[in-house]
């Protein structure tokens, strides 16, 4: 089988490796490296990758690109923001996405960038390994949501090089740490590289690596720190010259190598000398910068920045269910674990010396290039358990977002839900897919969107859809939705970055924010049941009201009215007192007229009648209790023929008139289809005449006023067909 490689494509520098006789190495660079700058220069005539392409940064900046990968899987509107951090111009393309626009007025994608950093290591393992190379197992921030994964499987395809797995980065670096041990023991990898955070807390038992949780920043890292000594320079350059760097591309390009350089050593040395002649310039002449850095000066610029390394530690170790004292080693894996006072924090957050028994800029490569021989088969195989960093799940009626899968699940994994209509006669579904923590689904990204349509029309609630999510090996998302009656089925690969949504907050920024929200989101999901329920009673108390007219008692009427009055003032206040209190009278009504309007409802029959006293059932003044009876079951069976019939008939007229395009959404066409109601457990269902509408909140938190289901209202469509008459 071909040799497949790792790569560890990085936001400052790469690395390659290869498995050589049940070993991984790392592969040198022509510069003799293992460190590949991920830097390239696009100049007229070619393209430069690497060192050199980091040393002529300084001379021509306008045509470089570096740190391309906190651009990978992005729209503009998602950093239009912090567009001035970057080194580049980064403008906005097709679609809204995040481009780079060079010096000489060229255009680039950042995937494009990417292939080209993935080529020059592509070529360095093949000129080194003397075979060609066409996989390789490449690894992500753990992180890197679905658009960021796609774009760098695509950013791989454009580099020759087939993506066997996506492989989060902290589990490669306890590959690299845990291959061949025969330890059990619980680890946190605390990964701190150029441009990202991640901490990932791990089970390891022999051959078995299980992440139990994962967390972190997509927009922490060592770029932070450089970026934060930059600002110190550029603001003393202006208050002693008066001059402001900032305006000269080449001049910021010297004060970034400096900075970058400065804090490697300083992570040495307890000082060092940044010295920048003819740094800027003004009609009298040349103006020089020098300044001594203090390792302590340093730590002080930079501390607001690391304290934002404790809360994903936090957050990891919780969602593991476990407390600090449980883990039994800590591994540090990335360049900017090397500055001592990361060091130091780590050791005072977690109780213990950190673990530096391999190097922190070739782990996460090694452990790439240990799957990969995993894979191609020249290493023993070993269980990869890895997880998915936030919920993933479908909006519902009402807004509120319904998690299929939870956040650190164990990928590859599949979930399946079955939802229903919230309409009558509803032939569209719109399937609103989107991965965060909140239960507004309006705070949460949007990573796709689809529609199923074919659906048999039925009154709300009938029709029975499943929707299935599945990741593979890779986080790659498929979401399938299939109409049980119909056997109409759609569903949606999450591949192409450029039709998804913009991403409002970083992810680990968004299960904090849905902590903090946790109480707002609760009441959010509680009223939005309440509007669901709201707009049921609504439904068949006008039912009953049109059936009825006349006959029914006047009391009674007046009751009906008043009450809804009260109940919709009582959602606008959210008075949830008030809301229990309406929703009980009206349950009383509904279920006092609901034998007539169930026959009223298939035939259309104006039968005069007033309910009896104290009874739940309907009596004709005319007529003796049997002759009501044997009448009630006449009507109630051609009740069931005629519901037959009717259902059949908008069945096939649907399915003549159905259109495949998104179009229309059900009896009134034309606006976007509601989105999908969860179906009640069939345990409850049992226990009621009718599904409710979804379940938002988990039985154990539902206040006292809500344990009770309501029924809202009686619907001939759950009549069974009556068997035919004797002889037929």
């Amino acid at each position: 089988m071909a040799r497949t490689i790792g790569i560890d494509l990085g936001t400052t520098n790469s690395v390659v490796a290869f498995v050589e006789n049940g070993r991984p190495e790392t592969i040198p660079n022509p510069e003799g490296s293992k460190l590949t700058p991920s830097v390239v220069i696009y100049t007229a005539t070619e393209t430069v990758v690497g060192e050199l392409a980091k040393r002529q940064l300084v001379t021509n900046p306008g045509d470089g690109v570096r740190s391309i990968k906190r651009l990978m899987g992005k729209r503009f509107s998602e950093v239009s923001g912090i567009v001035e951090d970057f080194p580049y111009k980064v403008v906005e393309g097709d679609d809204d996405r995040a481009e780079v626009e060079l010096g000489r007025g060229a255009v680039i994608a950042p995937e494009a960038v990417s292939a080209d950093v993935l080529a020059r290591l592509r070529q360095t393992a093949e000129d080194y390994l003397g075979e060609e190379i066409t996989q390789a197992v490449i690894t992500v921030p753990a992180y890197f949501n679905d658009a960021q994964r796609t774009a760098t499987k695509i950013a791989a395809e454009m580099a020759g090089l087939e993506a066997l797995r996506l492989l989060n980065e902290p589990t490669a670096a306890a590959l690299a740490y845990g291959a061949g041990r025969s330890n059990d023991e619980i680890i946190a990898v605390f990964d701190f590289g150029g441009g990202t955070f991640d901490v990932s807390i791990l089970q390891l038992r022999d051959d078995i690596f299980e992440v139990l949780s994962t967390c972190g920043d997509t927009h922490l890292g060592g770029d932070d720190l450089d970026l934060r000594l930059m600002t110190e320079i550029c603001d003393e350059i202006l208050q002693q010259t008066g001059i402001d760097p900032t305006q000269d591309s080449q001049a910021m390009a010297r004060i970034h190598e400096a900075a970058e350089k400065a804090k490697r050593e300083i992570s040495s040395v307890t000082s060092t000398e940044i010295s920048l002649p003819f740094i800027v310039a003004d009609s009298k002449g040349p103006k020089h910068y020098t300044r001594t850095l203090k390792r302590e000066d340093f730590v002080t610029m930079v501390q607001p920045i690391l304290d934002r390394l404790i809360e994903p530690c936090e957050q990891a170790i919780k969602d593991a269910g476990l407390t600090v004292d449980k883990i039994q080693n800590v591994l540090l894996v990335g360049g900017s674990t090397r500055i001592p006072r990361v060091a130091e924090m780590v050791k005072d957050y977690f109780k213990r010396e950190p673990n530096r028994s391999v190097n922190p800029d070739e782990a996460v490569a090694l452990g790439a290039a240990i799957q990969g021989g995993v894979m191609s088969g020249s290493l023993a195989e070993v269980l990869l358990l890895d997880v998915t960093p936030l919920s993933l799940g479908i909006e519902l009626a009402g807004g509120v977002f319904k998690p299929l899968i939870s956040r650190n699940s164990s990928i590859p994994c599949e979930a399946s839900r079955k939802f229903t209509t919230v309409v009558d006669n509803q032939t569209v579904v719109l399937v609103n897919v989107l991965q965060g923590e909140r239960k507004i689904a309006a705070e949460n990204r949007q990573i796709a969107q689809f529609r199923l349509t074919g659906i048999p029309a039925m009154p709300r609630e009938l029709p029975e859809i499943m929707v299935r999510f599945q990741i593979d090996a890779n986080g790659i998302l498929e979401v399938a939705a299939m109409d049980l009656t119909s056997g109409q089925q759609t569903g949606i690969v999450v591949e192409g970055y450029g039709q998804l949504a913009a991403d409002k907050r970083e992810a680990q920024k968004a299960v904090v924010e849905a902590e903090k929200a946790a109480i707002a989101d609760e009441m959010f999901a509680r009223f939005a049941e309440r509007r669901t329920r709201a707009e049921r009673f609504q439904n068949s108390i006008q039912r009953i009201i049109e059936a009825g007219g006349s006959s029914i008692i006047e009391e009674d009427l007046k009751a009906m009215k008043e009450t809804m009055f009260r109940h919709d003032l009582a959602i606008n206040d959210r008075d949830e007192l008030g809301m229990a209190t309406a929703e009980e009278r009206l349950q009383e009504l509904i279920d006092k007229y609901s034998s007539y309007l169930a026959v009223n409802d298939a035939l259309g029959a104006q039968f005069d009648f007033k309910p009896a006293a104290n009874e739940g059932i309907a009596t004709h003044p005319s007529m003796t209790d049997d002759d009501f009876a044997a009448e009630m079951k006449r009507l109630e069976d051609e009740a069931h023929a005629a519901v037959a019939a009717n259902q059949a008939a908008k069945s096939e007229k649907a399915a003549e008139t159905q259109q495949p395009t998104a179009a229309g959404a059900g009896p009134g066409g034309g606006a976007a289809p509601p989105p999908l109601e969860e179906e009640e457990d069939e345990d409850e269902m049992k226990k009621r005449k009718r599904p409710k509408a979804m379940k938002l909140i988990r039985d154990d938190e539902k206040p006292k006023f809500m344990e009770e289901g309501i029924d809202s209202g009686f619907d001939p469509a759950n009549f069974a067909p009556p068997p035919p008459p004797p002889g037929s």
